[in-house]
């Protein structure tokens, strides 16, 4: 395997497989990235076993051929190679060590045999179907800040998606929860996601495909059966292993009858819940909202520190019910409200019962939130 690729090109492509390689690990080739050139072709391949990140390389091939080398350290060489080199790799093939050369600089890589690489890219995926890159962000960005960190309540370690009937309309659901809120995205139901299980994606395979999906403009193929899916974004494929558990029936944990409605703007709620839970250095500390009508007082205690309060009214706030006091945690608040444009819109119970928390602008996006005793 012989070829010459420029050092920007394979850096961007370097990032993307070595962020999937597993820094702890037992088995030594999940450490390393496999390198081929088959038909002219460049491809860069990584695996935790979990994930595995394919890549296709722009490069100007001198010689088929596969090797695989450590990722991590072929990375860095890399990156700390200057701006605009050229970067040339060169493996004879068996147990020689991979040369690179670049300019007036030349190391060479112990390798590990190709055959030891495990493929996690075989097997048929059944269900297909494309989504805007954009469509995909968004559906993340709305939803993941909800995926539970709990191991032990693995099923909860990721993000359901599965087609769904909303008031009679077929859409692709995105759900999240962690026991203390819940994020719900709708979108219109893409061609060909009729029929596809519903699937649970790990947490790591979010991230890792959030990372791509920026660079990325056009749509992105998915295919996936009940084990596994596949996203196709650009040059690059990556494949991973899906939950195998059972995600909650949470529609049961959506309130139907909250009649109590606030609206209030994002930007000046956001900024008064920052202001008084700043008295506090504990993020798990509570945020009153206080409600009377057309009549919003934020306010918070700190045993250690004092305590802080602020009020919204007028044409910031709109409040008909009867009064009402509630705690959230401000964290809480905070991340929730990062998704919504201009306007937010809670529905209460009572001071004890889940809230519902939507856009006042877009109805694709619901939200709940457990209240704490405050």
């Amino acid at each position: 395997m012989k070829f010459k690729a420029d050092r920007a090109t394979l850096l961007k492509a370097l990032a993307h497989v070595q962020s999937v390689v597993e820094k702890r690990n037992t088995i030594p080739i999940l450490s390393n990235v496999m390198i081929a050139v088959r038909d002219g072709k460049l491809t860069l391949t990584a695996t935790d076993m979990e994930i595995a990140i394919v890549e296709d390389v722009a490069a100007d091939v001198s010689r088929n051929g596969a090797c695989t080398a450590p990722a991590a350290t072929l990375y860095e060489i890399v990156r700390k190679l200057p701006d605009g080199a050229e970067v040339e790799l060169d493996c004879p093939g068996g147990d020689a060590q991979l040369a690179l050369r670049s300019g007036r600089y030349s190391t060479s890589l112990v390798v590990l045999p190709t055959e030891d690489f495990p493929s996690m890219t075989a097997g048929a995926l059944p269900h297909r179907f494309s989504l805007p890159a954009h469509t995909l962000r968004a559906l993340i960005d709305r939803t993941r800040f909800a995926i539970s960190t709990e191991e032990t309540r693995y099923y909860l370690n990721g993000i359901y998606l599965h087609a769904a009937d909303s008031d009679g309309t077929k859409v692709l659901r995105a759900v999240a929860t962690d026991g203390h809120r819940l994020a719900r995205v709708e979108e219109p139901l893409p061609m060909g996601a009729a029929s596809m299980p519903g699937v649970i994606i790990p947490r790591k395979t979010i991230a890792e495909l959030r990372k791509l999906l920026d660079e990325v403009t056009g749509d992105v193929d998915i295919s996936l059966s009940d084990t596994r899916i596949q996203f196709h974004a650009g040059s690059v494929l990556l494949t991973s292993k899906l939950i195998d558990g059972t995600f909650p029936e949470y529609d049961r944990v959506i309130p139907r009858d909250n009649d109590k409605v606030l609206r209030v703007g994002k930007k000046d709620f956001a900024e008064a819940v920052g202001r008084v839970a700043a008295i506090s250095s504990e993020r798990s500390r509570p945020v009153k909202l206080s409600l009377a009508r057309d009549l919003l007082v934020l306010s918070a205690a700190s045993p250690e520190m004092g305590n802080a309060s602020e009020e919204l009214d007028g044409e910031r706030v709109s409040y008909d019910a009867g009064p009402l006091e509630i705690g959230f945690q401000a964290r809480y608040l905070n991340d929730i409200t990062d998704q919504i444009g201009e306007q937010v819109e809670f529905r209460f119970a009572d001071g004890s019962a889940p809230t519902v928390v939507r856009d006042a602008g877009d109805a694709s996006a619901l939200y709940v939130l457990m209240p704490m005793r405050v």
